[in-house]
């Protein structure tokens, strides 16, 4: 069952049949009979007429406002049509058309679809409702149009209902790709995707983020105005204002809003780039108040009005500043022009496009090219009534041409082949002449398939029913006084790129980066922005990087960390560098200077040793315990002297490990050695019989040495072995990095110092009490003090080698190691010298017997009042010993006595000399 709608859409009464509308036919503008009807929604007038009337009855209007580059794509269609009829694609099937005004309005648009739903050769134009239209054949198999997005949805959803294909050269909204809402909906353009990603990326590379948007407040614009804030976004574009103007010139409010917008664009000075996604005749309003206001920006247009020919020749557009746009892509378009030459042969019962066409230029020929063009646009179908036949036909073939946008063109006849070729699908075992061979849906799977020889490729449809051809990007520009659109590059959609033919089109390019359209000054390599309490991301503030941060590139959101210990950055860098690597070095001035000094400690070693060689048997050589002690002592003192080398220079692993190790144990066995030697001295010259016992146990010189060394040895072999030194990147100054020994372990480090310190403690104690020995011989004092040196410097030693970092870290333990061992090789060995070679008198054994002598009789005298124990196995008895010795000749020539008072073995006896002699040789025998 079915329900039938008769459609009788114009109801406009009027006495001229010209332009009125008593019937279905004349709401045609322009027709052809053919086997396969196509249809054809341009919108060749700019608006439709309202009345004033109250109330408002349903009636189809008048138009007013001709559009030249619309009716221009009826000729296309047209020609496309005519082209494919005169040749064998089609094999004797031709293509008839219906074309249909839209006025640029939905309502209209619908009134023109209904028309095409309605059943073929009906009489009555009525469309049959059915649950079922697999089978319905309806009035065309095809259209073609809209000429904008907002059309396009209105209609292809009625299309729908059949499945009609409907095929638009200019409908270029995101969402119409929407396969589920517009399921037979197709373009022979890219969708407006891949426009605002063009826009995006021109915006991008010119170094531009703050810009305006102007668009139509319907829903081409919304969508436009959506699908460019996504592409914005996404590339840190922000959009300082957006103005949205009324869709139709006949708003009452479209020119305060037009004025709003030029308020807005005035106001917003560092807004220097606007993106204008408007129809030509909003264009046209929207610049000639701009001009007015002596606006000068950077206009990016849409692929709507970016050839408009009619905006290019505004007078003074030039004031206006830079146009750039993207355009649908040329092609060859030299047939079309040869048919516009032969227009005026065309007969115009059948188009009233055309006719209207003529009778503009009969009113508007005598008018220069923009006046021309306003009075044609200006015209309403009224106005024309009244001139029908008052002025006589001219013809001007520079006019059509001049307005010719050959994107949109190809585009058109495109669309027209496409069909074109569906169709030859659907023909190859039908008989096409026949209205019912197929059905538009079955044509609608045929077209998915289809494709299209354009120029040198093949384009197809893809899955969205979009194809996916390039832009041309054009670019106004002013030529002998005459403002021409140019093509600057082409904007491949696939790659996502700009490619230029030629060096001055890529000049004219780099030429639009010299316009500045940003909310803040770009941060420099080396800075970063710093959001502020604006909304947009685009407006901050510059902020320097911080030490070890850089940013290497304009308008960073963050600096990047010097990703690795071993480089750096200043504040304000754009690079990291590498940090700058330092240790003592053998070439620097301070290893220079204690080098020298371990140099000379060498020498002095070695001198000594010479002096002691050569003077083996002189007294002073043998009471230094004899040339073998002397030699080992030296010794530990030359390689105390060498390890310092082990702390200049790069550090190695053997480095580390030798330097304090061989320092340890070489400082180890001077000690030791000294240790021995105390022990001798105050042996022989202690008067005390339990001390001397105690002495006498101790003083095992060999045995002692090895003890006190080899538990060096097994401290520093633990330590290599376990917690061993190695070489350390030290990171602690920012922009060097220092190459050090790291110890392995503090305390392994202190036992062998504190090792060390203990012996030197041991040994300082014995010296100490041997101060008062005879004076030319008199080592322990002089021990003593070398002790003393060696606290004093090693107690320093602690706290600055704690609190010291730096290449020179090695230098203090160096001169330590230097202070020490100078003060204990002074101490011991530089008394003897000085004596072996200026004191040569005192080095003789006489000289060496009367200090002793001395130093026994005074030590003698001073125990004349203290009491000396014997304990026997038999008995005990207590001496008073006084010394008799007057002078230091009496004690050297033997006329001393001691008497032995009190109740002894022995009482009161006179001690005769050579008994005194032996008691002083007891005492020399142990030296």
């Amino acid at each position: 069952m079915a329900f039938v709608i008769f459609l009788i859409p114009c109801f406009v009464v009027g006495t001229d049949v010209a332009f009125s509308c008593q019937n279905a036919d004349d709401f045609v503008g322009a027709s052809s009979p053919g086997d396969i009807i196509i249809g054809g929604l341009f919108a060749v007038h700019s608006e439709m007429l309202h009345p004033e009337e109250d109330p408002i009855k349903p009636v189809i209007q008048k138009c007013a406002g001709f559009e030249i580059q619309v009716f221009l794509q009826t000729l296309a269609m047209i020609h496309a049509i005519e082209t494919i009829n005169n040749s064998t694609l089609l094999s004797g099937v031709t293509l008839g058309y219906e074309i249909y005004d839209t006025c640029a309005e939905v309502t209209k648009a619908m009134a023109s679809a209904l028309r095409f739903l309605s059943k073929f050769n009906s009489s009555e134009d009525a469309v049959e409702f059915k649950c079922n239209y697999s089978d319905y054949i309806p009035r065309v198999k095809a259209v073609t149009g809209a000429s904008y997005s907002e059309v396009s949805m209105a209609v292809s959803r009625l299309l729908a209902l059949q499945l009609i294909p409907q095929v638009s050269p200019a409908s270029s909204a995101e969402i119409l790709s929407d396969k589920i809402r517009f399921p037979s909906f197709f373009r022979t353009i890219p969708s407006d995707f891949h426009q605002t990603r063009a826009m995006t990326r021109l915006i991008c590379e010119s170094g531009w983020n703050w810009i305006g948007v102007i668009a139509t407040d319907d829903d081409n614009g919304r969508f436009a105005l959506e699908s460019f804030g996504v592409q914005a976004m996404a590339n840190n574009v922000c959009i300082a204002f957006k103005e949205m103007l009324p869709a139709y010139l006949s708003d009452s409010t479209f020119h305060s809003k037009v004025d709003q917008a030029i308020e807005k664009i005035v106001k917003e000075k560092r807004v220097n780039v606007i993106v204008v996604f408007m129809r030509q005749f909003h264009v046209l309003k929207l610049f000639e108040k701009a001009i007015e206001r002596n606006v000068n920006k950077i206009w990016i247009a849409s692929d709507n009005w970016s050839a408009a020919v009619k905006i290019s020749t505004i007078p003074n557009i030039r004031q206006l500043g830079t146009v750039v746009g993207f355009g649908f892509k040329n092609g060859d378009i030299s047939s079309f022009q040869e048919f516009l030459r032969n227009l005026h042969k065309k007969p115009t019962e059948n188009n009233k496009f055309l006719r209207e066409y003529i009778m503009l230029l009969s009113v508007c020929a005598h008018l220069e090219y923009h006046d021309f063009q306003t009075c044609i646009a200006n015209q309403s179908q009224d106005n024309l009534l009244e001139n029908d036949g008052s002025k006589p036909q001219i013809w001007r073939d520079d006019f059509l041409n001049a307005n010719v946008e050959p994107g949109f063109i190809r585009s058109t006849m495109l669309a027209v082949y496409a069909i074109a070729h569906a169709i030859k699908g659907q023909c190859k075992d039908r008989d096409c002449k026949d209205p019912s061979a197929f059905t538009p849906w079955e044509l609608l799977e045929e077209l998915k398939r289809v494709v299209v020889i354009d120029g040198d490729k093949k384009v197809k449809f893809d899955s969205n029913g979009d194809m996916s051809t390039s832009y041309d990007v054009l670019l106004w520009k002013e030529i002998d006084g005459h403002m021409e659109i140019t093509i600057m590059a082409e904007y491949d959609a696939e790659k996502g790129g700009f490619i230029f033919e030629d060096e001055e089109k890529k000049k004219d390019f780099l030429a639009l980066k010299k316009v500045q359209s940003t909310c803040s000054q770009p941060c420099s390599p080396g800075q970063v922005k710093k959001v502020t309490e604006s909304p947009h991301t685009c407006c901050y503030e510059c902020i320097y990087c911080p030490e070890n941060h850089y940013s290497n590139q304009t308008d960073m959101d963050y600096c990047y960390r010097c990703n690795n210990k071993t480089y750096w950055a200043p504040t304000n860098s754009s690079t990291c560098y590498r940090k700058a690597i330092y240790f003592l070095a053998w070439t620097d001035w301070f290893a220079i200077f204690l080098l020298l000094l371990s140099a000379f400690g060498v020498v002095l070693v070695l001198s000594i040793c010479v002096i002691f060689t050569k003077n083996l048997d002189t007294p002073v050589v043998k009471a230094s315990g004899g040339l073998t002690v002397c030699y080992i002592i030296l010794f530990s003192h030359f390689l105390i002297f060498l390890s310092t080398v082990f702390f200049i220079d790069i550090p190695t692993e053997f480095k580390c490990k030798t330097r304090q190790a061989l320092f340890g144990i070489s400082f180890t066995l001077c000690i030791s050695c000294i240790l021995i030697k105390s022990l001798k001295i105050l042996l022989a010259f202690s008067f005390d019989p339990k001390l001397q016992n105690f002495l006498k146990c101790m003083y095992k010189p060999i045995p002692t040495v090895v003890t006190c060394t080899g538990i060096q040895v097994i401290i520093c072999t633990f330590w290599l072995i376990f917690r061993t030194p190695f070489v350390n990147q030290n990171f602690s100054i920012p922009r060097a990095i220092i190459l050090e020994c790291n110890e392995g372990s503090m305390v392994a480090f202190g036992i062998m110092l504190g090792y060390i310190a203990a012996l030197a403690f041991i040994c300082f104690i014995f010296a100490f009490k041997g101060r008062k020995l005879p004076e030319n011989y008199n080592e322990a004092k002089f021990i003593t003090f070398g002790m003393l040196i060696y606290f004093i410097a090693w107690i320093v030693f602690i706290p600055v080698y704690a609190t010291t970092f730096g290449k020179y870290l090695p230098a203090v333990e160096i001169i330590v190691v230097l202070i020490s061992n100078y003060g204990i090789l002074c101490c011991t060995f530089l008394p003897k010298c000085y004596i072996i070679i200026y004191k040569q008198e005192t080095n003789t054994k006489s000289a060496f017997l009367k200090m002793v002598y001395t130093y026994s009789s005074k030590s003698a005298g001073s125990v004349a009042v203290s009491q000396v124990s014997l304990d026997s196995k038999s008995s005990s008895f207590r001496a008073t010993i006084t010394d008799s010795c007057k002078t230091e000749n009496d004690s050297v020539n033997g006329n001393c006595h001691f008497q032995v008072p009190g109740q002894s073995l022995i009482k009161g006896k006179v001690l005769p000399k050579n008994a005194a002699r032996t008691m002083v040789r007891k005492r020399v025998s142990s030296i």
